[in-house]
């Protein structure tokens, strides 16, 4: 089972930028679903950004024009590149990837259709 580890979060001013990165353990690219995804508590984890098999990508409202989904396939390493971030931005953000079959890419932004997580990484956006 691929292993997944979240690094680049940390504290920036609103307006300010951060790229995370989501490091697994093997090759990604062509055979996982690929999400990042954000959870503040006592709210339901949401999805940020996705990008399938054939590397098209796919983006929350919220996000879009502001985040970038991108992998790095010699490094097999995930990013969300963000840009002209808001103190709505505030929240942990996981990676997660999913080997489920067929066209289940495109419900990128579900939950339950990723079978790996990573730990996790905080962001927090001041005002």
């Amino acid at each position: 089972q691929v292993q997944l580890v979240e690094s680049g979060g940390g504290s920036v001013q609103a307006g300010g930028s951060l790229r995370l990165s989501c490091a697994a353990s093997e090759y990604t690219y062509s055979r996982y679903c690929m999400g990042w995804f954000r959870q503040v508590p006592g709210k339901e984890r949401e999805g940020v950004a996705g990008i399938d098999r054939e590397g098209s990508t796919r983006y929350a409202d919220s996000v879009k024009g502001r985040f970038t989904i991108s992998q790095d396939n010699a490094k097999n390493t995930l990013y969300l590149q963000m840009n002209s971030l808001k103190p709505e931005d505030t929240a942990m953000y996981y990676c997660a990837a999913s080997h489920r079959a067929g066209g289940a890419c495109k419900w990128w932004s579900l939950v339950t259709l990723y079978n790996y997580w990573g730990q996790g990484t905080q962001v927090t956006v001041s005002s």
